[in-house]
C-alpha cells in the first residue's frame, strides 16, 4: 500500500491568517458633542468636569470610536485628555467611525508582527475566511513582509497566486 505524503506540510510554507489581527469585540461610539458647552464649544473647566463625572467602566474592554456630531472645533489637548481616561479601561480607541477605528487598530496590530520570523521564508497570506477584512489589510501585510520574505503568495497552500519572489543574488 502506498504511503500518503502531505506535500503541503513538507513544503515549508508558512500561512498567515489576517483574521487573527482583526480587532474583536464590541464597538461603542463616544460622541464628544455630549461633553461640549451648549453642545458647541469646548470650555476647559466644564470639559474636565464632564470627563471626571463619566462612568468609564461602560467602556471596559470595548473598542471606542470617538466622533463629534456637532460642528465644533475640538482642540488637540481635549483628545489627549480623553485618551488619558480611555486608555486604562478600553481595548482600543481611535477617532472616526466604527469601521475606521477597527481599521486603525488592525493596522496597529499588524505592525506588532516580528517580521524577522519570516526572514527568507515562503509565506502565504490566507485569502478566504469568515471576515471580510478589506483590501487595505493585504496591502499593509505586503508592505511589511516583502522586504524580508523569500516569496509571498496569496490564497491557500493548495492554490496560490504568486505575489513576490526574491531574485537570487548574482
Amino acid at each position: 500500500m502506498a504511503e500518503f505524503v502531505n506535500k503541503v506540510a513538507e513544503s515549508g510554507l508558512i500561512t498567515i491568517d489576517l483574521e487573527q489581527w482583526y480587532p474583536k469585540g464590541d464597538v461603542v461610539v463616544l460622541d464628544l458633542k455630549e461633553y461640549l458647552f451648549m453642545g458647541m464649544i469646548v470650555k476647559e473647566k466644564e470639559f474636565r468636569e464632564a470627563l471626571k463625572k463619566t462612568d468609564w467602566e461602560k467602556y471596559r474592554d470595548k473598542i471606542v470610536a470617538i466622533v463629534c456630531s456637532a460642528d465644533a472645533i475640538i482642540p488637540s489637548w481635549a483628545y489627549m485628555l480623553l485618551s488619558s481616561y480611555l486608555q486604562p479601561v478600553c481595548f482600543g480607541f481611535g477617532i472616526g467611525s466604527e469601521e475606521e477605528v477597527k481599521k486603525q487598530l488592525f493596522i496597529s496590530g499588524l505592525h506588532q508582527i516580528n517580521t524577522n520570523e519570516y526572514k527568507d521564508q515562503r509565506v502565504i497570506i490566507k485569502g478566504c475566511g469568515d471576515l471580510s477584512i478589506g483590501d487595505f489589510a493585504y496591502l499593509e501585510i505586503t508592505k511589511l513582509l516583502r522586504p524580508v520574505v523569500r516569496s509571498l503568495m496569496f490564497g491557500e497552500p493548495c492554490s496560490t497566486v504568486p505575489v513576490f519572489k526574491k531574485q537570487p543574488q548574482s
